[in-house]
């Protein structure tokens, strides 16, 4: 669907919405996949315990760094999850697709890789 983004005189510029029933499935499909590794990866976030007898010293440390490792990406897990609601939102309203800071269609490609842009390329450089 084209959309009228602005007029100057006698021209027009038009651009090309988004596909909005392909954002709701990449929005729906990145949440499902968000929601999937963080139960997957529970375990790993669980704390070490502390049992010297079967566990030496470095294997507990080389544990307990990859407990914060899982740590850490459950944190990116859960921005990305405000993300997809974010973006999720701006579906609901009617501005998802469209750059926050100029205005502009965001492409297609660009929101295929990151469903949850809100920005386009040159706003988000």
């Amino acid at each position: 669907m084209w959309r009228i983004v602005s007029t100057f005189g006698l021209f027009q510029y038009w651009t090309m919405e988004p596909d909005l029933d392909a954002a709701r499935r990449r929005l729906d499909e990145k949440k499902a996949e968000l929601e999937a590794m963080s139960v997957m990866t529970e375990e790993a976030r669980a704390p070490v315990a502390l049992d010297q007898q079967s566990v030496g010293r470095l294997s507990r440390m080389d544990a307990m760094q990859q407990q914060k490792m899982a740590e850490a990406q459950e944190r990116a897990r859960k921005r990305d999850l405000v993300r997809v609601e974010m973006a999720e939102r701006r579906l609901a309203i009617g501005e998802y697709g469209w750059c926050a800071d100029c205005g502009e269609a965001i492409p297609d490609k660009r929101l295929a890789i990151d469903p949850m842009a809100e920005r386009c390329v040159r706003c988000a450089s």
